[in-house]
This record gives structure tokens, sequence and C-alpha cells, in this order.
């Protein structure tokens, strides 16, 4: 909002076996006999809530051999996650939302139905083509519950990718590493991320001599790793420099349509030819899994979900968007989204169109424009308030209807350390903000909204979900 949306590209993807128009001619052309073979392409266990499962199939039996050879080829698509050479889905999946607890809890204590709806989900991902699977050593039982499963896959059909946070001590940055590799019953990851470099401090750490870094080289020169890579929630210009680093070969961060201000980064990426991984872009993208309404009608005939996943999904530098699966059926939706790649150039721009107008008749088109000009980092404001992120929750909630979204974002601030930085605006009567704004065209009016902000979100603490 208020960051240029960027033009549409045609995507350049690949298809696991041929094109769809392809196979269509394949289909009219074949026999009835020979497509009835595809049934031997299938899992041996095909989970009951998968398209092609005989529970979901409203198709009459004599189809379901065409549906399945084209389910099989349309499914999915990949892309070239940059210099790691990898085929990764468009989708991938994250393991932050399926795990008993999030802290390490002993094997016993884990239900068994806990368990059973991970696995669940852990094969309807990879028979849906989604075949790489994230978590992280901050992910509580998440690496340990993996591990029961993974191993069951054949090692090279999977992309494995953990995360370990940076350590003043490297040494404990190994041990931690080490530690999620035993959980995971793994020989190697293929991705490992140093995972939030947030800060300037925490990327001196990862990249001095004889830190994080240096001990990720060493995984990987011992065969443990194949690829590395960093995951952020930081600032635009701390993500950008560590890409200048030129040491990683992938990086995980935020950006949907919503939020756009970490362009520049994905930028910065492609002339790096990194791969680029999209963090949390149903939840933390606008918890769209739960849209308002005027959402729900602003994007129509998309679900608010499947438009999120196009736009990002529209542009070739990004390669996958993390779904943060608690069921098997989370994934469903967003399947929809992969027919429709083809078809962004015509699908997207009418829905841009209406949501840019309602943000415009509700903001006006100045704000609209140049909200976000002359704002000062959290570290040039008084009280440490993050103006940027009030202000767009401020914009969202007023163009979109997305209270309960922006409520959970604002009370968060003050409780999400350096992953989400910053305070609330609720002391502004004790704070001078006129010198830090006197670069905003709207210093006169942003105290006003920032108190109006608090007035509407201002409530009960929010605590991360890893503090939980």
């Amino acid at each position: 909002m208020g960051v240029t949306t960027r033009k549409n590209t045609k995507n350049k993807v690949s298809y696991p076996i041929a094109t769809v128009k392809t196979i269509k001619n394949f289909l009219i052309s074949e026999t009835l006999a020979i497509v009835t073979s595809s049934f031997s392409l299938l899992p041996s266990s095909l989970h009951p809530l998968h398209p092609l499962h005989p529970l979901q199939n409203p198709l009459p039996n004599f189809l379901l051999p065409y549906a399945i050879a084209l389910t099989l080829i349309m499914i999915m698509q990949y892309r070239r996650f940059g210099r790691t050479e990898l085929s990764m889905p468009v989708f991938s999946c994250g393991g932050m939302r399926y795990q008993y607890k999030w802290q390490d809890v002993p094997a016993n204590e884990i239900p068994p139905d806990n368990q059973q709806n991970l696995e669940a989900t852990i094969r309807y991902s990879v028979e849906c083509g989604i075949n790489h699977i994230e978590t992280a050593r901050g992910y509580g039982t998440s690496e340990m519950q993996l591990g029961r499963i993974l191993p069951n896959f054949p090692r090279e059909k999977l992309i494995v990718q953990t995360k370990v946070s940076p350590k003043p001590n490297s040494q404990e940055f190994r041990e931690e590493f080490e530690k999620s590799l035993a959980y995971l019953q793994l020989e190697y990851v293929d991705l490992l991320s140093l995972h939030g470099i947030n800060t300037w401090e925490l990327l001196e750490e990862s990249m001095r001599p004889g830190g994080c870094m240096d001990v990720a080289k060493k995984l990987q020169a011992e065969g443990k790793v194949r690829f590395i890579g960093f995951s952020t929630h930081g600032p635009t210009d701390v993500i950008v420099k560590t890409i200048e680093t030129n040491q990683f070969d992938y990086l995980n961060l935020h950006w949907y349509y919503i939020n756009q201000i970490n362009w520049q980064a994905i930028e910065a990426a492609k002339r790096h030819d990194m791969g680029v991984f999209i963090i949390s872009p149903s939840d933390k993208g606008g918890q769209l899994y739960r849209p308002p309404q005027k959402l729900v009608d602003l994007c129509y005939p998309l679900s608010p979900m499947v438009f999120n996943d196009l736009f990002c999904l529209s542009q070739p530098q990004v390669h996958t968007l993390s779904l943060g699966a608690a069921k098997p059926e989370d994934f469903n939706e967003h399947l929809k989204a992969v027919e429709l790649l083809d078809k962004v150039d015509e699908i997207l721009p009418p829905i841009l169109k209406k949501l840019e107008k309602a943000a415009i008749d509700k903001l006006g088109e100045d704000w609209f424009n140049t909200w976000h000009v002359g704002l000062p980092t959290i570290e040039n404001t008084p009280g440490g308030i993050n103006i940027y992120v009030i202000l767009l929750l401020w914009n969202l909630a007023q163009a979109y209807d997305t209270i309960d979204y922006c409520k959970m974002r604002y009370n968060l601030l003050g409780n999400g350390g350096h992953w989400f930085p910053g305070q609330k605006a609720d002391r502004l009567d004790e704070l001078d903000l006129r010198r830090p704004l006197a670069h905003s065209p709207h210093a006169a009016k942003i105290p006003g909204i920032l108190q109006a902000a608090d007035r509407l979100f201002g409530g009960e603490a929010i605590q991360r979900l890893s503090q939980k």
C-alpha cells in the first residue's frame, strides 16, 4: 500500500512431465485403456483428502483416469531455486503449525493423534508435489516429529530445510544443528538457514571469522548441508547488506500484497542468483484464512488467499511460498492457484485495480501514495515507536476492514524482540515527535493517526508463537 506494485510478467515455469496442452491432446487421441494405466502412477496410499481420492472426487468412474492424468501434471509447478539449481515447488510445507509443542519434550509425551496428523500432512504435501519440507530448531517438537516420517520417503525426492539461530558461541550453533539433524533422522539437510538475521549485530555475529557462517561452511564440507541461506524479519537495508556478502545461496523473507517494502531485497537476491522463499504469506500477509468480507468481495472471483498466492508468484524472482499447514486440507485452497499461474496477466489487474480504488477511496490519493515518505526509523523515534508498521496497519484496517489481523500485529509490538521490533503508540502524550517527523509530508496529521490507531487496536499484549 503506497509502494509501487510490480508489473505482472509471464512466468517461466517447468512441469514435471509435459505441458498441460500436450497432455490434453494426448488424452483426446489415446484410448481409455492407455489413460487408465495412469492409476499406476498414483501413490499406493493416496490421502483421503486428495482431490483424486474416491471419497472426494465427484466425477463418474469412467472419467477418473483422465482426471488423474491431468492432475498429476497440473497439481504442482516448479522453479529453479537460484544458484542451488534445485527444482523447487512453488509452494513449500512450513513446519511451525502442526507440531505438538513449541518447546522440546520427551518423545513419549507426543500424543499419537498429533503425530498421526503431522504424518498425514506430510504425506499429503508430498502427494501434491510439495516436496520441500521446512522446519527449524526453534520450532519445538517439529523436527523430532518429522524425524518419524521423513526417513520413509526416498531421500533424493525430498528437499529438507532447517534453520538454526546465530549464536555468539559458534560451537553452540554447531551443537544446535547436530541436534536438528539427529531429530530429523537424516544424514544431511538440503538447506540450512541462519535463522533470524534481523539486525546489524546479528549479521556481524554471523559473518565474523570463526562465526556461524564459518561453521555452516564446515558442515557443508562434511556433507551434512548442501546449501546455506538465511531467514530474516529484519529491515530491508540489513537484508540487502546480508545478500551483498554473496555468501548465501538463498533467503527466506516477508513480501506479499499488503507489505511490499522488501522488493528491493528480492531484486538484490536476483542479482546474486539466490533462491527466494516467502515467509508466511497467508498469516503475516493478512490472516487470509480468516478474511473480512470486504476483502473477500474485493478479491472476487478469487479468494484473498489465492489472490495473494498469485500476486507473489506472478514475479519470477519469487520461487516458493511457505504454507504453514496445520492439517492436510490446509493445502487445498492454495492448490487452486497452481492452474491459474499462466493466466495472472489477465486475472490479477482487475483485482489490483479494485483493491487500489478501495484504499484511495478511504484514505485519499495523496496519503495512499506518500504516507511512508520521510518516516523515521525505530531507533530515531522517541519511545521506540514503530511508526511505519502502525500506519500500515491503520491503512489496512481503513481500506479493507482487517481489524482482527491489525489488532493481533499491533499488540505484538513491544513483545516481539528483534523479530517484530518497536513499541506501540500508547505513550504519545509523553513524547515529542516533531523532530523525527520533520521530513514527512504528513507530519501534522501522523500523531493523531497514531493515537486513533492505538484506540482502535490497543488491547492485551500478544506473544510470538515460540513464546507460548
